[in-house]
């Protein structure tokens, strides 16, 4: 397939641009092969049988933008990709001219060198602990298509409410329709939970920018899974019961960390894993997930996990419904089309 296969059309008013006033009060679009079913998201319990489990991505997403200043005066907005080390991390620069080895940029209260340049980031090393600068003078860096500045309303609701692990500069979205009452309702319901991380980076944004998507090259994003979380999907899927994947990270994880049989391994690692129609999911028998952008992998891989016709089906009917989209938009569960 190609690039142009998964464009489409979505007016900008269905860009959301805030939460709902609840987590849990967003919408679900169920997609199965023959019907669409409009609920919300607090119906979830229902749609899941006792023994089903979610896998949850618990990623922390940091405030990883940061604006500031080289030494000769020009303006410098730095984001940062990947924290690799205590005082080390890679970073996309927008500045007036390219910054060059050695030169120094402040950042409010805190400063950093430019080491190299590392592809198409740049590696700066800091004063100070990464994190500690990032809590202390870092924005929070929302996605390109929400136009408002990052406020305390973002600061808190663009996180997961399970967040654990600093290391993402965007939020694992399916995740933000979780509450505690929720997740309070999916343990009495029977529901076994696990969770993953991996760190999403800026590159979940990029454009694919060729039409042959054969030629396409993932940006590379850190991943672990727990040795319990590889032991309960293990058990789960030995007394047949469905892993859910909560978000496409949670997806990504667990097809990377699978063998040819599907037995997931625990450890850490690397994944590039681009998921185009025609690929053989191993793990994930069932998809919560949000509603992507035209173009980007995203779209694609839910194209492939729940059929093409069925992905172009449910979209067509949630902009018809005026469904909200993206990253404070509501959400769909997607089940496995292995025709």
């Amino acid at each position: 397939m190609r690039l142009s296969d998964f464009d489409f059309d979505l007016p900008a008013e269905l860009i959301a641009q805030h939460p709902e006033a609840a987590r849990s009060a967003s919408r679900l679009l169920h997609v199965r092969r023959d019907e669409l079913a409009d609920l919300r998201f607090d119906d979830l319990p229902g749609l899941l049988a006792p023994g089903e489990l979610l896998v949850f991505n618990d990623t922390r997403v940091l405030r990883a933008r940061l604006r500031g200043a080289k030494a000769s005066g020009g303006r410098v907005e730095a984001l940062i990709e990947r924290v690799s080390g205590e005082h080390e991390a890679l970073a996309q620069l927008r500045a007036s001219k390219p910054p060059r080895p050695g030169g120094r940029l402040s950042f409010g209260s805190s400063a950093a060198t430019v080491i190299e340049r590392a592809g198409q980031f740049w590696l700066l090393r800091f004063d100070e602990p990464v994190l500690a600068v990032l809590d202390r003078d870092g924005e929070l860096p929302l996605p390109p298509y929400i136009t408002h500045s990052p406020d305390a309303e973002d600061e808190r609701r663009y996180q997961t409410v399970y967040a654990r692990a600093p290391g993402s500069v965007a939020a694992p979205t399916a995740g933000l329709h979780f509450d505690e009452p929720l997740l309070h309702r999916l343990r009495e319901r029977g529901v076994e939970m696990a969770f993953v991380t991996l760190h999403v980076g800026a590159g979940t944004f990029q454009p694919v920018r060729v039409d042959d998507l054969s030629l396409h090259r993932m940006h590379a994003e850190r991943y672990s899974v727990p040795e319990s979380t590889a032991a309960a999907i293990s058990a789960a899927r030995a007394a047949g019961r469905r892993i859910v994947a909560v978000g496409t990270t949670s997806l990504r994880t667990l097809e990377s960390a699978a063998d040819d049989e599907g037995r997931v391994r625990p450890g850490s690692g690397e994944t590039r894993l681009f998921v185009t129609p025609g690929y053989r999911f191993r793990v994930v028998e069932r998809l919560l997930t949000n509603f992507h952008l035209p173009g980007p992998t995203l779209l694609m891989l839910v194209s492939a996990f729940a059929g093409v016709a069925h992905i172009r089906r449910a979209y067509a009917h949630a902009i018809a419904a005026r469904y909200r989209f993206f990253s404070y938009g509501d959400a769909m569960l997607l089940e496995r089309d292995d025709g």
